[in-house]
């Protein structure tokens, strides 16, 4: 039974790839939103249970993005010229405890443009996904398919969609490694062991790019660049750039929670490219039918313009980046329970999902309200809102003031 359910997952990738093939070869890369749909939607897709790094669901993945990297007309550029960078990694059952390790085998698949230039640009995105709600799933039911269609086949898609065109002929001055990275979700382990391993030389690196979550484009238009700081080229460009009536909202550092920080880490700068959290984060519900395909179109023409600004351009200088806050290091012992939206520019902190039976929800705060008081703390933005978390403890009674529709609204909350 386990064979022919495995033969006939390999007939809907091998179904994919036929129908791929007219529709990149039709559209001779440009970013029509069919391309870019095809590939998520197979990605995410039950068949492949989830991609849960190696695992049975991963190693179909990796092959079906090999397929496309091939199609697209890219060269293998993975160990010993294969499409493949295989590395070696336990998986702990129990995330709090080192005990009982399996040992699994993890895989990044590389592909390669060489336009005979001096230097190369980097383009990553992960593929891996939590399988059936292993760590990291926010999920309180029954275990089930965690697709992973906004994290990250969102991302794996709009890279896809760049190989092609530019290997179309879209900015030459430069050669492109594309990299779709494995075990991410379990600490960036896969482009961790490529940066320590690269198949090319790290010192021709020009800069390096990573396309995380770029699926909910919300009405606002706000996309969320990270690394900004991490070269004195980035700000002028992203300022530059007025596409689609995108607003960009930059962050300094090159340390962040998506792949990048590999890469960053090794004195490349990144930028990473993403449109915010949702409440379907790390849940079974981030399916292909809630993805703004659009969006995903006119984030993927956002990126092309960067590269485009910049194809003239020397090698990027590379700037060390003082580490912003983020909520793993602040010090406090209690939550809302809240999906902070992280792409929001207003005042406050607005919430993008509310966690069932957390104090928010206890409190009768839903997605979308704006929070701009807790206790005697005012807050201005998601720092504010966790400075003010680390003033209190379990146990402790206190009101936050939030704007639901514009309107103030306050409510007591029990931490």
């Amino acid at each position: 039974m386990a064979n022919e359910k495995i033969q006939l997952k390999h007939f809907f990738t091998f179904i994919f790839i036929l129908l791929l093939s007219g529709v990149s070869s039709a559209q001779n890369g440009t970013a029509l939103k069919q391309d870019i749909k095809t590939d998520l939607v197979y990605l995410s897709s039950d068949y492949l249970e989830g991609r849960e790094s190696g695992k049975e669901g991963a190693r179909m993945a990796a092959d079906y993005i090999a397929r496309r990297f091939e199609q697209i007309g890219l060269e293998p550029k993975g160990t010993d010229d294969t499409w493949f960078h295989e590395f070696d990694f336990n998986y702990y059952p129990n995330p709090h405890s080192k005990d009982n390790p399996e040992p699994r085998k993890g895989r990044n698949v590389v592909g390669y443009l060489d336009n005979g230039a001096v230097n190369t640009i980097i383009i990553g995105a992960h593929y891996d996904h939590l399988g059936m709600g292993i760590s990291g799933s926010l999920h309180a039911g029954e275990p089930a398919i965690h697709n992973g269609a906004d994290d990250n086949a969102s991302g794996v898609s709009a890279m896809l969609n760049l190989a092609a065109r530019l290997k179309a002929g879209e900015a030459k001055n430069n050669n492109y490694l594309f990299i779709s990275f494995s075990a991410e979700e379990l600490g960036l382990i896969g482009s961790k062991a490529y940066a320590d391993d690269p198949t090319i030389d790290f010192g021709k690196v020009n800069y390096m790019l990573n396309l995380d979550m770029v699926g909910r484009l919300k009405e606002e238009k706000v996309l969320a660049v990270g690394g900004a700081g991490t070269s004195p080229a980035w700000k002028p460009v992203l300022e530059n750039i007025q596409l689609h009536g995108i607003k960009v909202k930059t962050t300094d550092s090159g340390i962040g929670p998506s792949d990048h920080t590999s890469f960053y880490l090794k004195d490349i700068p990144v930028l990473f490219f993403f449109t915010g959290q949702h409440g379907d984060y790390h849940k079974p519900s981030d399916d292909a039918n809630l993805i703004n395909f659009k969006g995903i179109v006119e984030v993927t023409n956002y990126v092309m313009a960067v590269i485009n600004e910049l194809d003239a351009s020397e090698k990027l200088e590379f700037t060390k980046t003082k580490e912003e806050a983020t909520e793993s290091r602040r010090s406090y012992k209690v939550t809302l329970g809240v999906m902070p939206d992280y792409v929001y520019d207003g005042t406050g902190l607005r919430i993008d999902g509310v966690m069932e039976g957390r104090t928010a929800a206890n409190a009768g705060m839903l997605a979308k309200d704006v929070v701009i008081k807790i206790g005697d703390i005012e807050i201005k933005d998601i720092y504010g809102y966790m400075d003010a978390l680390g003033k209190f403890n379990t146990g402790d009674k206190t009101t936050v003031v939030f704007l639901r529709d514009g309107k103030e609204m306050k409510t007591e909350v029990e931490f």
